[in-house]
């Protein structure tokens, strides 16, 4: 089995002994010849990446102690977050804040209930980015009826 990372693949040995080092641990990288090596680190930066391993590892912890629901949810926000960005350009970028809008509705719409407590602040979130889009492109002078819905997604021009 393996994990995709945006570093790449890595090996996952669920199986592994925990007293032999992880892939954060000290050792060679998984990576070719021309990777540099904890060995070419000095002890301040070799202890950098032994803490940063440590973090990581308390972080994925976390995450798995929650449902994924919430933790799907908590990515989701980062559409409303990108739509918001887009919409308070000048002029405002309405084809990329529907594409992050849709895709909020998207999640929302499609895993419903299995988002657990995270599913009622995503559908509060998309209202809001909805209305922002209609007044938005109202204001840029845009028919309202090019606003994102949950149903069907309408092409804008910008």
């Amino acid at each position: 089995m393996s994990l995709w990372t945006p570093s790449g693949e890595h090996p996952v040995d669920r199986d592994r002994d925990k007293s032999q080092p992880s892939s954060g641990d000290a050792g060679p990288p998984a990576g070719g010849p021309d990777e540099p090596s904890l060995e070419d680190l000095t002890p301040e930066q070799r202890a950098q990446v032994e803490e940063m391993s440590r973090q990581m590892e308390a972080a994925q912890a976390r995450m798995l102690a929650m449902p994924a629901g919430v933790v799907v949810g908590q990515q989701a926000l980062q559409f409303y977050e990108l739509a918001a960005l887009y919409l308070s350009q000048d002029p405002p970028r309405l084809t990329e804040a529907r594409t992050a809008i849709d895709a909020l509705a998207a999640v929302a719409d499609k895993l419903g209930d299995r988002l657990g407590e995270a599913e009622q602040p995503l559908r509060q979130a998309l209202n809001q980015l909805q209305l922002a889009f209609v007044q938005v492109a109202k204001s840029a002078g845009v028919d309202q009826g090019d606003a994102p819905t949950d149903e069907t997604p309408a092409e804008t021009e910008e």
